[in-house]
């Protein structure tokens, strides 16, 4: 099954399972061996972690799994706007047949959750992990983006014997038309004020109480917080409807983990009827 996406660039999606429909932006494809997943594995990662998730999920979920963000990876966008990028997630539940859905997001597919739930009514409930609902990074993610961006115009060897989790010391290895995609998406996003969103459906975030990257000049010199807004403004964010929680000794990586995601999403998603 496939859906054409805002430029005409076409997306496989997997279809599993019965009941409620959830869409879930990751890759459904089972995890493989070799260097890149040993590389994954060493800085904290899972690979297969969608196939995981849809495993998990399409006992209580028709999930709608598709891979965005290695779509856009490898079929670069030249406008990925946040309307464009919403227009393809409508895309995709159209193609599946999904009138309504729940939406799951992690990282900047969270952030574009928020922004389809937005832009769309068809969204029945929201689960957004490791990015905060309020007092986004988005200034910072367009530091980062950018510094990204300048690299991949002017490359460097890449670095050695970086330690997993090293992210400062890490040398940018995407090409130009890819990190340029992103960059754009957040320059985008600088007039966003998330401060000013109103939404009337269940939601939910999530982050891991150790979720904040420093980065040096290399990367723009600035601090990419996510666990922070969730636990300095956790009152104000609650106040506004959403349920929040912070996973105590989790970073980044170890927050998507499947064995965190599943029990948050299979004790939460269709519990709000």
């Amino acid at each position: 099954m496939y859906a054409t996406l805002h430029d005409g660039a076409r997306i496989e999606i997997e279809v599993h399972g019965q009941g409620p429909a959830l869409l879930l932006p990751v890759d459904p494809r089972p995890a493989g061996d070799g260097p890149a997943a040993e590389a994954l594995r060493a800085w904290g990662g899972e690979p297969g972690l969608g196939s995981n998730l849809v495993d998990g999920l399409k006992g209580r979920f028709t999930v709608i799994a598709f891979d965005y963000e290695g779509h856009c990876l490898a079929v670069p966008k030249k406008d990925l706007t946040p309307g464009n990028a919403v227009s393809d997630l409508l895309a995709v539940a159209d193609a599946a047949g999904a009138e309504t859905f729940a939406y799951y997001g992690y990282s900047w597919l969270a952030m574009m959750g928020l922004q389809l739930a937005i832009r769309s009514d068809r969204v029945t409930e929201l689960v957004m992990g490791g990015y905060p609902p309020l007092h986004g990074p988005y200034r910072e993610m367009l530091a980062v983006t950018e510094a990204a961006w300048e690299y991949a115009r002017n490359p460097e060897p890449p670095a050695e014997n970086v330690a997993p989790g090293d992210w400062d010391s890490s040398t940018p290895s995407a090409s130009p038309d890819q990190t340029g995609q992103f960059m754009a998406l957040y320059q985008e996003l600088q007039e966003f004020d998330d401060r000013a969103v109103t939404l009337h459906i269940p939601r939910l975030c999530f982050a891991g109480s150790g979720d904040a990257i420093v980065y040096g000049d290399k990367w723009g010199g600035v601090t990419v917080d996510i666990a922070g807004p969730l636990l300095r403004h956790r009152e104000e964010i609650e106040a506004r409807g959403w349920e929040v929680r912070v996973l105590d000794g989790l970073d980044h990586m170890s927050a998507m983990r499947s064995e965190v995601v599943l029990p948050i999403l299979t004790g939460w998603v269709g519990r709000h009827g």
